[in-house]
């Protein structure tokens, strides 16, 4: 089989699974939360409302019909395009409430991804190449730390330190609300603010994206810091590095121009992973910082057992992540044709 024909073989695998992993994610989402206590309508209306309202609310919604039903009519649904309408949020379409708190989330999920690849590359970069040294061991150490720790505790222990007791930072907002807040397309606010020239809400928006996007950055960098530090070793190790110091060829130069190049691509891999993780974190983020985010809206749902909204949010998460990984996995197949067999 030609190089051209397999990667072509390779591809339409990947996108005639993709409706069968949508399938799966959208299955367990739907029988894990019927399977959770708590009834909707008790949330709604209390747990003291007479029996015929609970049941014509309950009808209403469509809760009293048989689950097989219920699971029908929802696959219908998504078919169409529509995931409901929210129970809590006076009749408002899970649509709407994703358009409106999914730039936020993205905000800090892309600051938060900036700031777990630069930390964690370059840690991991220097830890290889200082191999068997307390730059080594420390490197390790923070790889494994990082991983470890759990992010809403982090989160709110930096929140005392650094917004409560050194006021460097405020919290649970994304923008002051004495003044006006960067309006435009993307409803991304360090977005919508450069693109109309607005430099002081620019670096306001930065600000209030600083300590949550720092936090969530920094705890998922471990993984990247873990991945680079085992592949750099191991790259540095090889033939064409030992040819290239032979010839004279500066140790920074052989790290960053050569090793580091090659010891990259596992990474893309990895970025792959790290949305679920990142998306993960950003609910924990937005719920410990009290975020604006599709996270916290999630949390919200949750708690209120909203179905539609809850089942809405995790199969749009669900399908940014089959995505994702598709078109990573496209990347590796591109770049290493290895992966095309």
């Amino acid at each position: 089989m030609s190089r051209s024909k397999a990667l072509q073989y390779y591809v339409l695998t990947r996108l005639l699974l993709a409706p069968l992993m949508l399938w799966t994610i959208v299955t367990l989402v739907f029988l894990l939360l019927r399977a959770t206590p708590g009834d909707p309508v008790d949330a709604v209306l209390g747990g003291r409302a007479p029996d015929s309202v609970k049941e014509a609310y309950r009808e209403r919604l469509g809760l009293s019909a048989p689950l097989w039903l219920q699971y029908l009519r929802y696959l219908g649904d998504l078919l169409h395009f529509n995931l409901g309408t929210s129970i809590t949020s006076q009749g408002q379409d899970v649509w709407d409430i994703i358009q409106r708190h999914f730039p936020a989330t993205v905000e800090l999920s892309v600051c938060g991804m900036v700031v777990a690849f630069l930390v964690g590359v370059g840690v991991g970069t220097l830890a290889a190449s200082h191999s068997g040294t307390a730059l080594d061991v420390g490197g390790r150490l923070f790889g494994i730390i990082t991983y470890s720790l759990p992010l809403f505790w982090v989160g709110m222990i930096l929140q005392l330190i650094f917004a409560v007791q050194l006021r460097w930072f405020p919290l649970g907002t994304r923008f002051p609300i004495t003044l006006p807040t960067p309006t435009g397309f993307t409803g991304l606010y360090t977005v919508d603010s450069l693109l109309s020239g607005n430099l002081s809400q620019f670096f306001t928006a930065l600000y209030y994206l600083a300590l949550p996007s720092i936090t969530l950055g920094v705890l998922l960098s471990g993984i990247f810091e873990r991945i680079v530090r085992v592949n750099l070793k191991q790259t540095l190790k090889a033939d064409y590095v030992e040819a290239a110091r032979a010839r004279g060829i500066p140790e920074r130069r052989i790290v960053f121009a050569h090793a580091l190049k090659n010891a990259m691509i596992p990474v893309i891999t990895v970025l792959g992973l790290t949305l679920a993780a990142l998306l993960g974190g950003a609910v924990l983020t937005e719920v410990t910082f009290s975020w604006p985010g599709l996270g916290n809206r999630l949390y919200d749902a949750i708690s209120a057992r909203d179905y539609p909204t809850v089942q809405g949010i995790l199969v749009f998460f669900g399908a940014i992540v089959v995505l994702a990984s598709i078109a990573i996995d496209i990347i590796n197949a591109l770049i290493d044709p290895r992966i095309r067999y």
